[in-house]
């Protein structure tokens, strides 16, 4: 289990909202922490490749060479 605390302003927001629509305040905050670890998650695989690249770890084919070795080459 987890214990968020929550700045006064986000806990009014997330209550009228929990309240306006009929959903707890428990499933928005869910939702929201499954949209930004998804982000997050994407984001540190981006910069995880970005730094393979830059040292040389990482090689690119460029597309000519992957269409023309996949026989889709005009």
């Amino acid at each position: 289990m987890l214990s968020v605390r929550l700045p006064e302003d986000l806990e009014r927001r997330l209550d009228a909202l929990a309240k306006a629509t009929g959903r707890s305040k428990t499933y928005y905050v869910r939702e929201a922490l499954i949209d930004k670890i998804e982000h997050l998650e994407d984001v540190y695989l981006a910069e995880t490749v970005v730094e393979r690249l830059a040292s040389g770890e990482e090689k690119t084919t460029p597309l000519a060479d992957v269409e023309r070795e996949l026989g889709l080459a005009d």
